[in-house]
């Protein structure tokens, strides 16, 4: 097993599911414009999204991989898949009741998602219409999340993580059939491109569904959970989703106390963006793979082999999320020039937005970190501890963006935010430390530094490149400073590749176990 390797394979495919979501969302601004179709289903559609990324992108493996896998090693493959099977069953139907429920309350969702929508607005009519359109991927959801899961405990990640790429894809081939159609801007291709969404969950739970029946692993007979197993279940779920959904709630509270100052909302939404992108890849990919990796480990006979997983998991998360951090802290303002500003987006608007981004990176380590040490508390079929350290966060980033807001520095909410990151690591370290669940040795920590000494290393050459390029001059066309951003980035990530080669922290072995094909 090469822990590298699947965080390779899961971090491609999350690269591509979030390159196909921008393709997506670009092809409906296209479709629909700003008008009341596209307002209708941003709506409507955060609901599906926020289910998909709470269950889908492996917010459940958390609560499901360690419980399989104890079946598997009581009772066999034979009790795991029937586990599994029950589950699904429990699951589909519990879905299937609160879709109906949803159903009837749509109109009330869309009021709380959308205030604005009250009244005669025709907008509200078609979010609801469009909402209940996407409901099926809510039942689909459960199913789709127990079978990815399966796949990830047996370490074939390939298939779950094509799943994710997948979802886009069948979006976006119901919008080539709209423009096929010339159907434009029209109620009928917001219907269509509602069922997408639902028809995307189907391809989904057909991809891995196949992938599972066909393969070594079950997850059969269907059936329901006993009350026991089940309330098992739950008890470890909700904290584990909670603990996922903690992020999304926390910039919703920045967003809110941003809302006193104008502009301050764009700003922080627009940095956030940047930094999700890079937070999104590792952090799930980490997240993904050291689960089911240490829950393996703590029922082996192999007792190195659980601290040993746990430092390679967190050497890989900060051996990625250090130069993301430190070059988008250093082009924070090219980077923000080149993609955001023209039209109504201003200089003003690019420097604040800048900002925050650099603000925000500082906190980027810190929340890769959370993502890479919960899964120690996870093996052991702890998801209470993750739960606790994200809320502490949470109130550290309410409240010292409170404080920043009181003192009229708005860009104080995006450090706010970096240090709510650094404060739920720290907490989950401790504790696992504590516990006996995590040692570092001197090696380990040598290795560690030397990761951070290349990452300034590269800052370092990255900021005198940059300089010499004049990349931070504003009279540029903008293609020549696409052009100098990539060859900065470029020459960034090879001088980080060189360090880590000449500081004997990655192997050019390693590199060729990673990435060979099998």
């Amino acid at each position: 097993m090469s822990i590298a390797r699947n965080v390779a394979i899961v971090g491609a495919a999350t690269l591509a599911s979030r390159v196909l979501g921008f393709v997506r969302d670009v092809a409906i601004a296209g479709l629909f414009g700003a008008g009341a179709r596209a307002d209708a289903f941003v709506v409507a559609f955060q609901f599906s999204n926020l289910v998909r990324r709470l269950l889908t992108e492996g917010a459940l493996n958390s609560a499901f991989v360690p419980l399989y896998l104890r079946r598997r090693d009581e009772g066999g493959e034979k009790s795991a898949g029937a586990y599994a099977g029950k589950l699904i069953g429990t699951l589909t139907l519990v879905l299937l009741c609160v879709s109906a429920l949803l159903a009837l309350a749509m109109p009330l969702l869309m009021i709380g998602l959308a205030p604005g929508f009250g009244g005669h607005d025709p907008r509200m009519t078609l979010a609801v219409e469009m909402a209940r359109l996407m409901l099926p991927y809510l039942v689909l959801a459960g199913p789709i999340a127990v079978l990815m899961g399966v796949l990830n405990a047996n370490h074939r990640y390939s298939t779950a993580a094509a799943a994710a790429v997948m979802f886009n894809i069948v979006i976006l081939i119901a919008i080539a059939v709209i423009v096929l159609m010339k159907w434009g801007d029209s109620d009928r291709s917001a219907w269509l491109v509602a069922i997408a969404v639902a028809l995307a969950g189907l391809c989904q739970l057909v991809l891995v569904g196949i992938t599972v029946l066909i393969g070594p692993e079950k997850a059969t007979p269907l059936g329901v959970l006993p009350r026991n197993d089940a309330q098992r279940f739950v008890a470890l779920a909700i904290p584990g989703l909670i603990a996922s959904g903690v992020p999304q709630l926390t910039m919703i509270v920045a967003v809110m106390i941003a809302s006193d100052w104008p502009g301050a909302v764009s700003w922080l939404y627009y940095a956030n963006r940047l930094v999700e992108l890079p937070l999104g890849i590792v952090g799930i990919a980490i997240g993904t793979v050291m689960t089911p990796a240490l829950s393996h480990a703590a029922r082996g006979k192999d007792r190195e082999l659980g601290p040993r997983t746990i430092r390679h998991g967190i050497e890989m998360a900060l051996g990625l999320a250090f130069p993301a951090a430190i070059a988008l802290m250093l082009l924070a303002w090219p980077i923000v020039h080149i993609l955001f500003e023209r039209g109504a987006f201003t200089s003003t608007d690019s420097y604040a937005t800048a900002t925050m981004l650099g603000l925000l990176a500082i906190g980027l380590p810190g929340h890769v970190l959370v993502k890479a040490l919960s899964p120690v508390f996870f093996a052991h079929e702890d998801t209470r501890t993750p739960m606790m350290a994200a809320g502490v966060g949470l109130i550290a980033a309410f409240f010292g963006s409170l404080a920043f807001m009181l003192a009229a520095r708005p860009s104080g909410i995006a450090l706010s935010i970096a240090a709510s990151g650094w404060i739920s690591a720290a907490m989950l370290w401790l504790l696992a430390t504590r516990r006996g669940l995590l040692t570092i040795p001197v090696s380990a920590w040598r290795r560690l530094a030397l990761i951070a000494l290349s990452a300034a290393i590269m800052g370092a050459v990255v900021r005198l490149v940059a300089a010499q390029a004049s990349l931070f001059a504003q009279g540029d066309g903008r293609l020549l400073q696409i052009a100098l951003l990539t060859v900065v980035v470029g020459v960034g990530l090879l001088v980080y590749a060189a360090c880590l080669w000449l500081f004997d922290i990655v192997r050019t072995s390693d590199l060729r176990t990673t990435f060979r094909p099998r």
